[in-house]
């Protein structure tokens, strides 16, 4: 698609040409014989000059390119322009020589080509440093929009990711309730129904509340405790307040999930896990009883929730970590402040 051009206003034109023509008759009247008819025409030579350069620039500059553009100078541009200019001034001058026919014609017609030279290089190098202004206004402009189209392709590539791990692993859990003839499976099967329920639902949004959030948790919840029975805890102290607050869909989900993935968790040394507010912050705390050989590093499920963030608010969540406690916070979105 073509894009439009570059523009100069009217009145940038007409007003700049005028003082252009104004500013050449300073050194008749500043001369002891001042001539009011000489000056008026001069000025109204150099000032016909000046608009029409203008308007010669702009189309010459305007034009589109089969090559790509530059930062450099076009130098064909350029010399078309002298040349124009020059054929311009010398046919202005013909004209003045025709008003003023007692006027020598040799040093006016010098003084005037000059001039018109001058003008002439002033307006194009304005005109080509305006051009390029435009065109890397329209580069960044064009840059900047395909970084957000980029960012959202990659945002919804990050919503939709759901770990294989855990539907096989609730799945080998079904099997062995089924098996055991525990009454527990049909609980089971609904809570695992609702959690890829809820999973369907908030994939095709950006935020939903806290509260519906602690939903998705309990219910991944359930299908742990099936799964570890007492190998691990939750305390919830989160306020009503928080509940109506904002969260990208899966955060604390995630989180409790990476808690259990990395830590050892048995009904000898149950792991401990805290869900508290702090700091306008949610707060996610673990005691740490790392896994042998478990390496100490974001992992896919925090580089995942730190991106959203990044994404959504420009803001990274806080990793706070020792060898006795670890902690995500998480800025509180509250709907004021997203809208």
């Amino acid at each position: 698609m073509k894009k439009p051009g570059f523009k100069i206003s009217q009145a940038t034109i007409w007003v700049s040409s005028i003082v252009l023509g104004l500013l050449s008759s300073v050194p008749q009247i500043a001369e002891h014989h001042f001539h009011l008819a000489e000056a008026a025409v001069n000025a109204g030579i150099t000032a016909t000059f000046a608009v029409l350069m203008w308007y010669f620039n702009i189309f010459m500059l305007s034009r589109q390119d089969d090559s790509p553009r530059k930062q450099s100078i076009s130098y064909s541009k350029l010399i078309s322009s002298l040349l124009f200019g020059l054929v311009v001034m010398l046919g202005l001058a013909c004209i003045q020589q025709l008003i003023l026919s007692h006027i020598n014609f040799g040093p006016v017609m010098l003084m005037v080509e000059v001039r018109g030279i001058l003008i002439n290089l002033v307006f194009y190098m304005f005109l080509h440093l305006l051009q390029q202004n435009y065109e890397n206004q329209h580069v960044t402009m064009e840059l900047e929009r395909i970084k957000s189209d980029n960012l959202s392709a990659q945002y919804e590539l990050l919503k939709q990711q759901v770990n294989p791990h855990f539907l096989f692993n609730s799945l080998n859990t079904l099997k062995a309730m089924v098996e055991s003839g525990e009454e527990e499976a049909v609980d089971f099967i609904i809570k695992l129904s609702n959690f890829y329920r809820f999973t369907l639902e908030s994939r095709k949004l950006d935020l939903i509340h806290v509260s519906e959030e602690m939903d998705i948790l309990n219910a991944y919840l359930f299908l742990q405790k099936a799964r570890f029975e007492d190998g691990f805890t939750f305390e919830n102290t989160l306020s009503p307040n928080t509940l109506k607050t904002l969260i990208p869909p899966f955060t604390l989900q995630l989180l409790v999930e990476n808690c259990i993935k990395h830590n050892i968790v048995s009904l000898e040394k149950p792991l401990h896990i805290r869900l508290y507010e702090e700091d306008d912050r949610i707060v996610v705390e673990n005691q740490v009883q790392q896994k042998t050989g478990e390496q100490n590093s974001l992992g896919v499920g925090l580089k995942n929730i730190d991106q959203r963030y990044q994404h959504l608010l420009n803001r990274h969540i806080d990793i706070i970590g020792n060898e006795k406690v670890f902690q995500i916070k998480l800025p509180l979105i509250h709907e004021h402040h997203h809208r």
